[in-house]
């Protein structure tokens, strides 16, 4: 920096390369693997259980406890690489008169009439 000004490096709003690199990576790999990652999500969800050494078969009793909210935890995680975040929006409301918002309660209490009289007439 020369006197407190920028002289260097990328633009202002110019994307950073070497995430979107990582991103694309990552996702790639997660389309790769769909199958297996919700495989291992169901395995956390479910639980791994014991297995009876005489007669093979399952018990009651967990190795690794079921866990569906780990589970949901590590889906939103990969999802995080693969689907952007939104970013918070304001919206502004224009105002309006009380005749405009008379006029736009009658629409909706008409369209809710309708649907109304509709599903008596199925029954």
């Amino acid at each position: 920096m020369t006197m407190g000004y920028k002289t260097g490096g990328r633009q202002l709003g110019t994307p950073n390369k070497a995430s979107n690199d990582s991103r694309r990576a990552i996702s790639a790999l997660i389309e790769g693997n769909i199958d297996k990652l919700s495989e291992w999500l169901d395995t956390v969800a479910s639980g791994v259980r014991k297995v009876d050494i005489e007669t093979g078969k399952l018990t009651h009793e967990y190795l690794v406890r079921p866990n569906p909210a780990k589970a949901f935890d590590m889906f939103m995680s990969a999802v995080e690489y693969t689907i952007p975040k939104l970013a918070r929006t304001e919206i502004i409301e224009e105002a309006i008169d009380s005749e405009e918002a008379n006029e736009r309660a009658q629409v909706f209490f008409d369209l809710i009439a309708e649907l109304k009289r509709k599903r008596q007439e199925e029954i």
